[in-house]
């Protein structure tokens, strides 16, 4: 049996569950655009495990969607993360938020998923799975353009998914592409993933680990 706290937030959803096996016993988040992490991510972590009625004794392991992110909001939840591991001397799991966000989709209703994170301008960080959420291409910051992604949409229906959507959705226009835009990364998809991380033992160094930012910070004002 394994209990695991998952925390998410590496986009403006402040996001924590509590899952057990594999499966979610309290899901807590909320998303506003204003990025209230520094506020709120304590006080959930607090009531889903008073929700869940689960100690922090109780705790097998801490989840954490790892990037890539907004750049503050991926530093809060690592830093909590690594704080209550170290406090409980448990394991750090580390979980890909793309990877996360591609299982928001039902296995078999796509040919391609393709996660896609807002960044600056016309750009996204993005990656590529096929239908049973292996990753075929890799994680990547890319401009978008009339091209994008048409190698994946000429061969079959490919959904993109996630904050970056809207954007790519004013730029492509091919038949076999469906844009849903109002996916977000949520520890709720963590849970299954992070205890498959725990079956096999997949660890992070406390100590040594850091975010995927992707990119070099860049000061945009206040998050």
């Amino acid at each position: 049996m394994a209990v695991i706290l998952n925390l998410e937030t590496a986009t403006t959803n402040c996001s924590v569950s509590v899952g057990k096996n594999g499966n979610i016993l309290v899901l807590k988040e909320d998303n506003t655009p204003n990025y209230s992490h520094s506020e709120q991510l304590h006080v959930f972590i607090k009531n889903a495990m008073d929700i869940a009625s689960v100690s922090f004794s109780d705790l097998d392991a801490i989840a954490v969607s790892k990037g890539p992110g907004s750049y503050t909001g991926l530093r809060i939840g690592v830093s909590a993360a690594k704080g209550l591991c170290f406090a409980l001397d448990i394991p750090l799991i580390s979980i890909a938020t793309l990877e996360s966000m591609a299982h928001q989709v039902r296995a078999g209703t796509s040919d391609f998923i393709i996660p896609v994170l807002d960044a600056r301008r016309m750009e996204v960080y993005s990656a590529v799975f096929d239908s049973n959420f292996d990753q075929i291409r890799e994680t990547k910051a890319e401009i978008i353009t009339e091209s994008s992604f048409s190698r994946y949409a000429e061969r079959g229906k490919t959904r993109l998914l996630g904050p970056g959507a809207k954007k790519c959705s004013e730029v492509l226009n091919h038949a076999n592409l469906v844009f849903m835009d109002t996916v977000t990364p949520s520890a709720k998809e963590m849970s299954k993933l992070s205890f498959t991380k725990y079956q096999k033992s997949d660890f992070e160094d406390v100590a040594y680990f850091e975010p995927y930012y992707l990119k070099d910070f860049i000061v945009q004002g206040k998050i």
